[in-house]
């Protein structure tokens, strides 16, 4: 029997940290849902939240003491679930045991990328989210990006029919570093940017190969070849700077990760062919701010993107002064000169798409396009990335090994937390 939708989805969020602002500022383009609450372990972030969601006329928003407190109340349908990597499963544990025990309403969740730090701990995101019935959802913006969504339909519809499908994606993400400490602790991000931001590379890839109505594993991968490198941010003065930065947090003399990746992954499409995603991504690019370039090639077409060829640019000669800040573009390194403006950050990075598309499916209880089960595969492909690169060699998949793989940087992190296994070659 279908059930009748929703007329309004209460969203609770769990974390309220940089991606979490993100989202809420997305959710403007969002209708028939409600943040209804906020949990975060410091209390004032998580009512600094719930006051902003109550003033862009989101809410009412409550902001709760504790995780449990916000699944007992009644108030919440769905959890956003955007926490620092280290502490998702936890969370994720603790929505299982109350839908388990009958405490919670809550009947479905999204998790901000990466689903988990190592393939095994993805695998046990995927396998408490099913066992305690929730429809899940992996949110990864850049699949909705409006440029994605529109050379995506473009290609599809129009070259692939007359000349067949897309064999190489390119894609690359660089800026100059994340905003909090724990991004760069390898324990508790799960590695460096090769962890961070290629789960956004090769799974918006790995979309503009596949075709419309295509679930994501209709490519088989096939093999991993990588290679990582600390270029910049190990380099005395640069490990000095994040040192201070952090209060002490960040020790990249002795416990650096990877500042730069490159990877390939080779796949097999359903028509046997072979396609290949490459990807770079880097913490080492200091530009105007965060750079996202797009690739997709087939027989006779091409599809091509840059975030910072934006339509709309300033110029602020030396006269113009101001105090460093991000109002134009994520990740922004200068405030004077000729400077791209990206006028709706949260609709061009994809955002508002993805947050009103998971909004309906959960509204209709109905599965998005991208679940855990993209989540997982996402972090098989950066398991072996990382393994090729501590090798040295092409990884072929599948590979047992990776079930228990753990990241060389994250190993070497002293504040390295149990995550799934200490497997390294």
């Amino acid at each position: 029997m279908t059930m009748t939708p929703l007329a309004e989805l209460r969203v609770g969020f769990v974390g309220a940290g940089f991606m979490a602002r993100f989202h809420l500022q997305s959710l403007l383009g969002v209708r028939k849902l409600r943040v209804a609450g906020v949990f975060a372990p410091t209390p004032a972030r998580r009512q600094a939240f719930a006051d902003d969601a109550n003033l862009m006329d989101l809410g009412p928003c409550r902001a709760f003491d504790s995780l449990e407190a916000m699944l007992a109340s009644g108030e919440i349908d769905a959890i956003w679930l955007v926490t620092p990597n280290h502490v998702r499963l936890d969370a994720m544990r603790a929505i299982h045991a109350a839908r388990r025990a009958g405490q919670t309403g809550v009947f479905a969740i999204a998790c901000e990328k990466p689903l988990a730090r190592t393939l095994a701990e993805a695998r046990e995101m995927l396998r408490l989210a099913e066992d305690a019935g929730l429809i899940h959802g992996y949110l990864e913006n850049q699949l909705f990006s409006t440029a994605v969504q529109r050379g995506h339909d473009i290609i599809w519809r129009r070259a692939v029919p007359n000349t067949g499908r897309p064999y190489i994606a390119r894609a690359a993400e660089e800026h100059s570093g994340p905003h909090e400490p724990w991004f760069w602790n390898a324990g508790q991000q799960g590695g460096g940017v090769l962890s961070d931001m290629m789960c956004h590379s090769v799974e918006v890839a790995r979309y503009l190969l596949t075709a419309p109505g295509e679930t994501r594993d209709a490519l088989r991968l096939r093999s991993a070849n990588a290679s990582v490198a600390t270029l910049k941010w190990r380099r005395p003065a640069y490990a000095e700077k994040l040192r201070q930065s952090s209060g002490g947090a960040v020790d990249y003399v002795n416990r650096p990760a990877e500042d730069f990746a490159r990877g390939m992954l080779t796949l097999e499409d359903p028509d046997g062919n072979e396609v290949v995603i490459e990807a770079t991504t880097s913490w080492a690019y200091v530009g105007p701010g965060l750079r996202i370039t797009l690739e997709l090639l087939g027989p006779e077409y091409a599809m091509e993107y840059n975030s910072l060829g934006t339509g709309l640019k300033v110029f602020l000669s030396r006269a113009v002064s101001g105090r460093a800040g991000e109002d134009l573009v994520e990740k922004q390194n200068a405030e004077q000169g000729s400077m791209p403006v990206l006028e709706d950050e949260a609709g061009v990075y994809g955002y508002t798409l993805e947050n009103r598309h998971f909004a309906d499916c959960f509204r209709r209880r109905e599965a998005p396009m991208e679940t855990f089960r993209d989540g997982v595969a996402v972090v098989e492909m950066l398991m072996a990335l990382y393994r090729s690169a501590e090798l040295g060699r092409t990884v072929m998949l599948p590979d047992p090994a990776l079930e228990t793989y753990v990241p060389e940087a994250a190993r070497r992190d002293q504040s390295t937390i149990a995550i799934g296994g200490t497997t390294g070659r």
